[in-house]
């Protein structure tokens, strides 16, 4: 009698474990991400909108700052170089994907990863490239009328930064391809660019115009390239960040912050009314597309690849070399003394070391709370108000900039009465910051692995009354183990390159080597910049690499059951 007493009381504990586990968990995280997300965008408008003396100036700043010549003067330099960056980074992305994903081209592992050698670097490291390049005293300088700076520097810094954001995109969308259509368009007699025109434009033109708004977004939003060869053609982008860090005008940041926020959000809006209004790309009974043979095609798009890939190597090659050179260009000889960081200004090993601390913070934290938030909100059941705000506080970074989250993150956490005050200039801010600032990518990344569980996976725990968070721990996370470490290599990556959050919230114990990739540059020092971006380069390469081959044993013990049985 006594047993059949004692089984209410540990059934009553695994519900209770579980209601705190899942209400508790989603509460946890809407807090975070009021915090990390919701409060510092409302300090920009608080910010940029009041009309106390020292902030924004109201309406009547704002007023005055638009209907100014040199606003228009910035707008208008922004919205060229934005739109000429997104017309030539998307058609290359898109020939570049569809050789990779549609044409039988040699070594496509290998072009796949040059490819995005920009996303393991700051973005000022093409800036940086381009100066030694095509600079004064550039070794190709005979092959511009003009020197780098300007605006072609700008296009052409912001065309290698941005190409593999938009590749990424248009991958995702041309591995997507249903055999049978294509079969019954050749049975019918059309020809390649008829099939083309009817099938493959259809189910990837809203992915373009995805990344066409993302490569636009990311460029007029970007101050990394223009501060190293913008010269005089000056953007909205950096003059946020002068105002800011070089005047002390945060008003003026915030309502430029505002401006920014603007065009990310509108491509945001419309992207995701175009999202539902497309269809499935694949049916359940979809085939999948091998392309068939065509040595024509295959030297054509592999002519293009090689091409792209080479001038990928040549600036990031160019980046290298000219980190080892002692005095450029009088003293071609190789050397390390420009990293010898404590013999210069900038920051030093202290920020290289700084940066490791930030992406390694960021990488275990973020994963474990975005993965688990992700999981909640696809796995229980319940609370679908709460689901809903959790959704939409999930994706409101996608379509903030990171200059503008940084922006916000100064006004909310730089105010005096504000609790949350002793957090400002420290590393656990910078982790919060970086955290949110990618936020969306990872959440979207944990979602599409977890949504190919089945529901029976949890309401076979229910029945056998184990408790939820332990189902979570010991089926949950050993399946989606890929899509985890996927997240951890991103976040990881994205926190040793990121520079347009953190700028403003670095102190001189904290500074990161991004930011002093930025502070080198400024001083003169082109050699210890680009010492330091190479430095970062192979950073995030070698730990991507060695992520990847260190996780094949644990994938191999915890994904046993994806392999064949002996004999099939």
């Amino acid at each position: 009698m006594a047993a059949v007493m004692t089984l209410p009381r540990q059934v009553s504990r695994a519900e209770m474990g579980d209601r705190l586990f899942v209400l508790g968990g989603k509460l946890v995280w809407l807090l975070l991400l009021g915090v990390a997300v919701l409060l510092p965008l409302l300090a920009i408008f608080w910010r940029g909108f009041s009309s106390e003396a020292g902030q924004g100036g109201g309406l009547v700043a704002a007023r005055e700052l638009v209907t100014s010549d040199n606003f228009h003067w910035l707008l208008g330099n922004s919205l060229k170089g934005s739109l000429s960056v997104a017309a030539i980074v998307v058609p290359l992305a898109y020939l570049f994907a569809y050789a990779l994903q549609r044409t039988l081209i040699p070594a496509k592992p290998i072009w796949r990863g040059l490819s995005l050698l920009p996303l393991m670097a700051p973005s000022m490291l093409p800036g940086i490239a381009l100066v030694y390049l095509f600079g004064n005293q550039g070794l190709l300088r005979g092959l511009l009328a003009d020197n780098i700076y300007g605006f072609w520097g700008i296009v052409l810094g912001e065309v290698i930064y941005t190409f593999p954001h938009a590749l990424m995109i248009l991958l995702s969308a041309l591995s997507l391809a249903d055999a049978r259509l294509f079969d019954a368009a050749s049975s019918m007699g059309a020809s390649p660019a008829r099939a083309f025109r009817s099938i493959t434009w259809p189910a990837t033109r809203q992915a373009v115009f995805a990344a066409f708004c993302l490569v636009f977004t990311l460029t007029i939003t970007d101050f990394g390239v223009p501060v190293v060869v913008g010269g005089d053609y000056q953007v909205l982008a950096l003059e946020a960040y002068k105002a800011v860090v070089g005047q002390q005008q945060f008003g003026r940041g915030a309502l430029i912050g505002m401006v920014l926020l603007l065009p990310a959000l509108i491509s945001f809006g419309v992207d995701t009314w175009l999202r539902r209004r497309h269809g499935d790309a694949m049916s359940g009974r979809a085939q999948v597309f091998r392309p068939a043979p065509s040595r024509a095609r295959d030297a054509c798009y592999l002519a293009i690849v090689v091409l792209i890939c080479a001038v990928l190597l040549l600036v990031f090659g160019m980046a290298v070399y000219s980190s080892l050179v002692k005095f450029w260009p009088y003293n071609l000889s190789l050397s390390l003394s420009h990293y010898q960081f404590e013999d210069t200004a900038g920051g030093g090993w202290l920020a290289y070391r700084n940066s490791l601390i930030l992406a390694l913070c960021s990488a275990l934290i973020g994963s474990v709370l975005i993965f688990t938030g992700a999981y909640l909100m696809e796995k229980t059941r319940g609370q679908k108000g709460l689901n809903l705000a959790l959704r939409l506080l999930s994706f409101v970074p996608m379509a903030v900039p990171g200059l503008v989250l940084g922006l916000g993150y100064v006004f909310f956490f730089n105010l005096n009465g504000n609790p949350l005050h002793v957090f400002y200039g420290t590393m656990t801010l910078l982790v919060v910051c970086t955290i949110a600032h990618y936020l969306t990518t990872a959440q979207m990344t944990a979602t599409t692995a977890l949504r190919q569980l089945d529901a029976e996976f949890e309401a076979a725990a229910l029945s056998l009354k184990a408790p939820l968070y332990r189902h979570y721990l010991r089926v949950t996370v050993p399946i989606c183990l890929p899509a985890l470490l996927d997240i951890v290599r991103y976040l990881f990556v994205s926190a040793m390159t990121t520079v347009s959050a953190a700028i403003f919230l670095y102190s001189p114990d904290t500074i990161l080597a991004a930011v002093a990739v930025l502070n080198m540059d400024d001083a003169g020092n082109v050699g210890g910049a680009a010492a330091m971006s190479t430095l970062i380069l192979f950073t995030s390469g070698s730990v991507s690499l060695l992520l990847a081959w260190a996780s094949r044993g644990a994938l191999r013990r915890s994904q046993a059951w994806r392999q064949s049985a002996p004999g099939q």
